[in-house]
């Protein structure tokens, strides 16, 4: 298996061995300086910082034309598909917990205000 196919465990809201270190985190301090008045939290990444902020700037703006948090995730997800081929899969919400396999350089986890978004492509 190539290492771009390569997948790894990452859990959400639970301890893993696998989830990054603290030091491979990155933090609202970093990003919050690009997006105006939203608090947006990095919780967890494995993900260039590029792409990680075109996440977060996609669901700003689903968040500002969406209501529904099921739409909000499906426009990011289908965004990301369509810029970085399938399989991409989100979930939006205030409270969930997960468990899930991705492709390596393929994952985020973060706050924005008060709803936590999970992104990542697997498939």
């Amino acid at each position: 298996m190539s290492e771009e196919r390569k997948r790894s465990l990452v859990g959400v809201m639970a301890p893993v061995k696998s989830l990054p270190s603290a030091d491979d985190r990155k933090t609202n301090a970093s990003i919050s300086s690009s997006f105006s008045s939203r608090k947006v939290i990095i919780k967890s990444a494995d993900m260039k910082e590029e792409m990680q902020s075109e996440a977060v700037n996609i669901a700003i703006s689903a968040f500002e034309d969406l209501s529904v948090e099921k739409d909000v995730a499906e426009q990011i997800k289908k965004e990301f598909d369509k810029k970085h081929g399938p399989t991409w899969h989100c979930i939006v919400g205030k409270n969930f917990g997960s468990y899930v396999t991705h492709e390596t350089n393929h994952f985020v986890y973060f706050y924005l205000d008060s709803k936590a978004v999970l992104l990542f492509k697997s498939g």
